[in-house]
């Protein structure tokens, strides 16, 4: 077993998920198991985080951990934000219940998910800002601080392998997230359309990406899939857009 200077022998379930994320070096392995079985959540997902590396779901072991991971990407706010920026895990264990001035927004829609409790750890590889792992519970419950150290330690190894994907992608060597299941480069394509229709710059037809979507109560991929395929088309820009 092994130790750290602030807590005892850790547990066999951490060793074996610390070895199945450190053999985790093919595009296809799977990083959210190992946080789902040494904690016992309902479900987890990973994500890139920020402009250096892209903001998008690496892994998700269910749908709706897919979806809180969505929820924030597309709103730009929400607890893997917050643990990414202030470098420590944001736990919050009865969400149902407890309120906050933090990410309003998504609160609201994770409400409607009926989530009991959330939690995000950031991943950090020296001082460059990865992403976070999100785990969630349908019902409210509290990670022991000993295991809050666990899944700490747990997503620093994630980092890197994370990282090893991403420069993987962008070298082309081989197939990385850009092409998996939870990619958003047609997010990037509909702004590209977007900019060209409205004449602005693609930062903001980004913006009214997610204006457009958070109005509908859509997604931003699924509406981005109908700008890419003309089912919705912007004619006129926003009025705090026109010059």
């Amino acid at each position: 077993m092994t130790t750290s200077p602030s807590q005892g022998p850790r547990s066999d379930a951490f060793a074996a998920a610390a070895a199945r994320l450190k053999a985790a070096t093919e595009p296809t392995d799977d990083l959210c198991a190992p946080f789902v079985g040494v904690t016992g959540v309902a479900g987890a997902a990973l994500s890139t985080l920020g402009r250096l590396l892209g903001s998008q779901t690496v892994c998700a072991s269910n749908a709706v951990a897919a979806r809180i991971d969505e929820i924030q990407i597309d709103l730009g706010e929400g607890p893997c934000w917050e643990a990414l920026s202030t470098r420590h895990p944001v736990l919050e264990n009865d969400l149902q219940r407890t309120g906050g001035s933090s990410w309003p927004v998504a609160r609201e829609a994770f409400r409607s998910l009926r989530i009991g409790a959330l939690f995000a750890f950031p991943m950090h590889v020296g001082d460059l800002s990865v992403g976070s792992v999100d785990l969630f519970s349908h019902t409210a419950r509290q990670l022991p601080p000993s295991l809050v150290d666990d899944v700490a330690a747990l997503a620093d190894i994630a980092a890197h392998q994370v990282l090893r994907r991403v420069l993987h992608d962008l070298d082309g060597t081989e197939e990385g997230m850009s092409e998996g299941p939870y990619s958003r480069r047609e997010m990037h394509q509909a702004s590209g359309m977007i900019a060209a229709q409205l004449r602005i710059r693609v930062d903001d037809a980004l913006v009214v990406l997610r204006a457009h979507a958070f109005a509908s109560g859509r997604s931003v991929r699924s509406v981005a899939s109908d700008v890419i395929a003309r089912r919705v088309t912007f004619d006129h820009p926003p009025r705090d857009l026109q010059s």
